[in-house]
Formats: C-alpha cells, structure tokens, sequence
C-alpha cells in the first residue's frame, strides 16, 4: 500500500486522529539518520545495495536492514534482474519529504 493509499482522508491532519498516526508511522520509518540518507540517495536514483553501501560507508549487512526496515513500511521496493538487487523509491512524494527537511534550518 503506497503512501498515497495509506493516508486517504482529505481532514486535515489537525482533525484526523487516524491520518496523523498514519504519517507519524512514515515519519518514524525515515527517522533514522541512515534511512533518511538511504531516502535522500534513492530520491536521485535507484541503486543495488553494494552501491548504497560504498556511498554511505556503511557495512552491507546494516545497509540491507534499514532497507528492509524501508520496505516493511512500504517507502521503498526492490526490483530483481540479472540476479541483482535494485532498490528505488515505491512513494514518490518522498522526495517533497527530503527537499523540505534538507531546506529547514537547525537551531
């Protein structure tokens, strides 16, 4: 279920109790500072695992479980061909997500 499906009323979040537990979910899938930069690299483009891991120095075996994390909430799937692994985004509106959080200023 996308993203788009998931969080079906038209409320305002403000007024839809259902609707804010449901984002809150999403928002805590990209939470973790790995998964939010798995997020960020996979709003460019799709990528293997072996990949991501050497851009984000990272071990494979911890890169495959924030994927996993990724795919259990639906954010992200996994196309197999040729005997690879490439993951992409399955919820495009992650990239409105990561755009807004990369342009908020820290305190």
């Amino acid at each position: 279920m996308e993203l788009t499906s998931r969080v079906r009323s038209r409320a305002p979040v403000a007024d839809d109790v259902e609707k804010a537990a449901q984002i809150a979910e999403i928002l805590k899938a990209v939470a973790h500072p790995l998964r939010l930069r798995i997020v960020a690299i996979l709003c460019k483009r799709e990528m293997q695992v072996n990949a991501l891991a050497d851009r984000l120095r990272a071990p494979q075996a911890i890169v495959s479980q924030q994927l996993r994390i990724l795919r259990m909430h639906r954010l992200v799937t996994a196309v197999r061909a040729n005997g690879y692994v490439t993951y992409r985004l399955r919820e495009p509106r992650l990239r409105d997500l990561v755009n807004c959080m990369e342009h908020c200023s820290l305190p």
